[in-house]
């Protein structure tokens, strides 16, 4: 339909982005996306980390149906829906412990937000603290706590109150080798924040367990407790941004659980319903109760039919153990990368937990961003009916972030496809 391709560029806004594939996606399962002329593509990037089930899930797209036939919209604010009482207690019941009361928004950026405000009412403070590479959004308010100059240019100038500490971004830090010292020297570096770019009036720490479009930075196991330590001397709280790392992507239902604390506020978003519009943030009562009547208010969060599909995803991931199987697979993909990664010098580093991986490509060994080789893999791989996404700092990572119900002969398939990539990348180098 060369039709649409035309009416994109005459109707639909997309000068924000470098290029738009001139593909059209026509239908979806699975693992597998169809354009309108029936070729296949395997989706190793999950509409940016949203499908975790699979495409069109069938149980997921029910629920939805079963609930349109009876109600699709009426405020969840003023009146009370079954869906959105059910998918509430079950986000109690899977969330750290003590998150118990949950806010419903349509997307991620909103989430972070209303976290925000609820973090501020809270506590009487105002000021925040991020992290160097991060992203939480978007929004005007969600760019403001975003620490990647890229993602915020000419959108200026933004909130104040905000002071940024750096990521423990162990492939280019002091300590590439000892993990462990990373973690506790970046942690160290937040009380020097508080002390030295505050004004001691820290409402909130927000961020993500594992960094996305930061390049899929994995933080070492003893970063969050250090930081949770210095957080709760100072009395601020915890704000984890699992917006992308969360519902079993990384291995647990969610990233955080693997650092062995417990956030104050758990923002949720894309992956809670496997492709329909919904976003929380769910948090302790006595947090919940600082909003009082016409402080905050979503239209269309909440929406019955998300609701319901959220609900039927959740349930399918706890009796398909998809947290587990994320773990198990990417286990698997990581290990066939770094034996690749031990035979082509392009391949900076590999680090990821469960189905969210990066593979960070550089020039040299001074660690050279090849970012025009990211982009160059992604159209290669694009080419020969492959969907991976490209981010990172310095827009050189190649990330894989595929439905958890990926097989390992569709991973073999992508890494296979990844190396030809790789080689008629480098081969013009080579001439």
């Amino acid at each position: 339909m060369p039709d649409t391709i035309q009416k994109y560029k005459d109707y639909v806004m997309t000068g924000f982005l470098k290029s738009v594939a001139p593909i059209i996606i026509d239908r979806a399962s699975g693992c597998t996306v169809t354009d309108v002329n029936g070729r296949e593509y395997l989706d190793c990037f999950s509409g940016i980390s949203v499908v975790n089930a699979g495409h069109c899930n069938p149980e997921v797209i029910s629920a939805a149906k079963k609930q349109m036939e009876k109600l699709v919209h009426c405020s969840s604010y003023l009146y009370h829906l079954q869906p959105v009482a059910d998918l509430a207690e079950k986000l109690a019941h899977i969330a750290p412990h003590g998150l118990t009361k949950t806010f419903f928004g349509n997307g991620g950026a909103e989430a972070i937000e209303g976290a925000l405000k609820l973090a501020r009412l809270y506590t009487g403070k105002h000021e925040f603290i991020a992290l160097h590479g991060s992203f939480h959004g978007r929004s005007w308010g969600a760019l403001s706590i975003t620490g990647n100059q890229g993602r915020k240019k000419r959108g200026g100038p933004y909130a104040s109150g905000i002071a940024f500490a750096p990521a423990p971004y162990v492939y280019r830090s002091q300590w590439p080798d000892d993990p462990e010292e990373c973690g506790r020297q970046c942690a160290k570096s937040i009380d020097e924040v508080i002390r030295f770019a505050t004004a001691g009036d820290v409402a909130a720490f927000i961020a993500e367990p594992v960094m996305g479009e930061g390049g899929i930075l994995v933080p070492p196991r003893n970063y969050f407790r250090e930081v949770k330590k210095i957080l709760d001397q100072h009395g601020i709280l915890f704000i984890a941004d699992e917006v992308q790392s969360g519902f079993a992507r990384c291995g647990k239902m969610f990233a955080i659980e693997h650092y062995g604390v417990e956030p104050d506020i758990l923002v949720t978003a894309k992956g809670i319903a496997d492709g329909f519009p919904l976003s929380a943030y769910t948090t302790r009562p006595e947090i919940a109760a600082a909003y009082k009547p016409g402080d905050h208010l979503s239209t269309f969060g909440g929406n019955p039919v998300s609701c319901a599909a959220a609900l039927a995803n959740i349930e399918f991931m706890e009796r398909e153990n998809l947290a587990q199987r994320a773990s198990d697979t990417g286990g698997y993909a990581m290990s066939k990368l770094r034996d690749l990664q031990k035979e082509n010098p392009l391949i900076g580093d590999i680090r990821g937990l469960g189905l969210m991986i990066g593979v960070e490509l550089v020039r040299d060994e001074k660690l050279k961003p090849a970012n025009t080789e990211a982009e160059a893999i992604r159209d290669s791989l694009l080419r020969q009916g492959i969907l991976v996404g490209v981010g990172g700092i310095y827009g050189n990572v190649v990330r894989f972030q595929p439905p958890l119900i990926i097989t390992r002969q569709q991973i073999d398939r992508a890494i296979s496809t990844f190396v030809a990539a790789l080689s008629e990348v480098a081969q013009p180098a080579a001439v």
